[in-house]
């Protein structure tokens, strides 16, 4: 157990950003017994709960419905008078976020952490300075400051929103071009499309979500333009320029100029380390202005640690949530050090439909296994069949193929990351094919194809 600070520091601990990471590392090391302070200038909860993963899935949730109210003629619901209003989407989803906000902060409170609404910087080995110009000392410092979104360099750029915007739209795009093949990009071409607009997505690359099996990539592309959803590869932004009438003149390297109501970047995300006074304190960063960090989430520099995705590790709230975890208990615990295990661990797309993944994909184990074996579940979910909706799902199984050991599952269906979380625990414990096919499916589901691929 920590003791109060000595008399030479004000604090043990004091945390630069109050995100997933910062809130659960700062609220741990508190229970052990340390003295925590904690800085945020936004708005206490992070991207996540404020303006990411939280608010888009009830974004989701909300488009999912004009899916449902066209299925649901089928079984034998009217729904023709059936309206949408975005405002009334859009004012719900923000006053929720504030009901989460305040439950992180009341965390922090009865945890009797102290908390800094403002900017803080590092002035000296183990000086915080904050905005106000109040100075304070602290033992050891954590930043965990996220990331943002990252806004490429063309002409107009500035008349582009990004994810951080789109949660305070004042009202829907007619049409809309979305730059990015990543998660976001995917995902707001289908929340927007699912509420009427016409959607375009520019990738300058020739992929979507690189990091994810082909199989289930190409299905998404395909599902994605048969609900209407273009897309155009291998092309960048030339300029972006506002029209007299409302919109943007939108010019790109492989077309003619067009017109458009939005134009939002998801290109990637950078790791918000300016401003800090890092270098004050001599941490070291890498190529992409991330904190480089040791296996324990330390520093170059012994007193100071950072988690979450101001390292670029792996950039997933639960990831940053656990390393939070791992950094109080072993700085401030009783314990021997913990360090967080990044390999095989499951995500989502929550595009429409969704996708969920873990562990390797079949290109992935081919070269490092050198024997795999695949098994591939290709089927019209039963909600789809009776709704007359043509959308085919696909479950994708990766083994060892001396072993039987599963590397992978990848899958794209209805529900997928809730199906999902299960069956990562299996891959994560090195279950086997075998494992699977001795387990009695539950039916009519579609997790049952997980235990009957033959």
């Amino acid at each position: 157990m920590a003791s109060a600070p000595t008399g030479e520091y004000d604090f043990d601990l004091f945390t630069i950003g109050a995100g997933s990471g910062g809130v659960r590392a700062s609220r741990v090391a508190a229970a052990h017994g340390a003295k925590v302070a904690v800085a945020e200038e936004h708005r206490v909860g992070g991207t996540c709960v404020i303006r990411g993963c939280v608010p888009k899935k009830m974004l989701v949730y909300g488009a999912h419905f004009a899916e449902d109210l066209k299925d649901a003629r089928n079984f034998g619901w009217s729904t023709e008078n059936a309206t949408f209003d975005w405002i009334t989407l859009r004012d719900n989803v923000l006053k929720d976020v504030e009901r989460i906000e305040g439950a992180y902060t009341n965390t922090l409170e009865s945890h009797e952490v102290t908390i800094f609404k403002e900017r803080a910087e590092i002035t000296g080995p183990h000086e915080i300075t904050l905005a106000s110009g109040k100075v304070v000392t602290a033992k050891t410092i954590l930043i965990a400051t996220g990331a943002r979104p990252r806004m490429p360099e063309c002409q107009g750029a500035e008349h582009a929103i990004s994810s951080n915007e789109a949660f305070h739209l004042d009202e829907l795009p007619k049409k809309i071009i979305i730059a990015g093949g990543g998660y976001i990009a995917n995902e707001f071409a289908g929340i927007f499309n699912e509420f009427g607009s016409e959607v375009h997505i520019v990738n300058r690359g020739d992929r979507l979500l690189r990091s994810y099996d082909e199989a289930v990539r190409d299905r998404l592309l395909q599902i994605s333009t048969m609900k209407g959803i273009q897309f155009r590869f291998n092309t960048t932004f030339e300029y972006i320029k506002p029209c007299s009438e409302g919109g943007y003149f939108v010019k790109m390297s492989d077309c003619d100029e067009e017109k458009a109501d939005l134009v939002m970047f998801a290109v990637g995300r950078v790791p918000n380390t300016e401003g800090l006074g890092l270098e004050n304190a001599g941490v070291e960063l890498g190529e992409g202005g991330e904190i480089k960090v040791d296996r324990f989430s330390k520093t170059n520099v012994d007193h100071i640690y950072a988690v979450g995705d101001v390292t670029d590790r792996v950039q997933l709230t639960p990831v940053a949530i656990r390393e939070g975890q791992a950094f109080a208990d072993s700085v401030f615990g009783d314990g021997e050090p913990v360090a967080v295990d990044h390999s095989c661990i499951p995500s989502a797309v929550f595009s429409h439909p969704p996708i969920a993944a873990v562990g390797m994909t079949e290109g992935e184990a081919k070269n490092q296994l050198g024997s795999v074996k695949v098994y591939l579940s290709d089927f019209r979910p039963m909600k789809n069949v009776l709704a007359g909706r043509n959308e085919r799902s696909l479950i994708k199984m990766i083994c060892d193929g001396d072993s039987g050991r599963i590397v992978g599952i990848h899958m794209i269906a209805p529900e997928a990351p809730e199906m999902m979380q299960a069956a990562a625990i299996a891959v994560k414990a090195g279950l086997t094919k075998e494992d699977f096919d001795a387990t009695t499916a539950i039916h009519p589901t579609m997790a049952e194809e997980l235990v009957l691929m033959r």
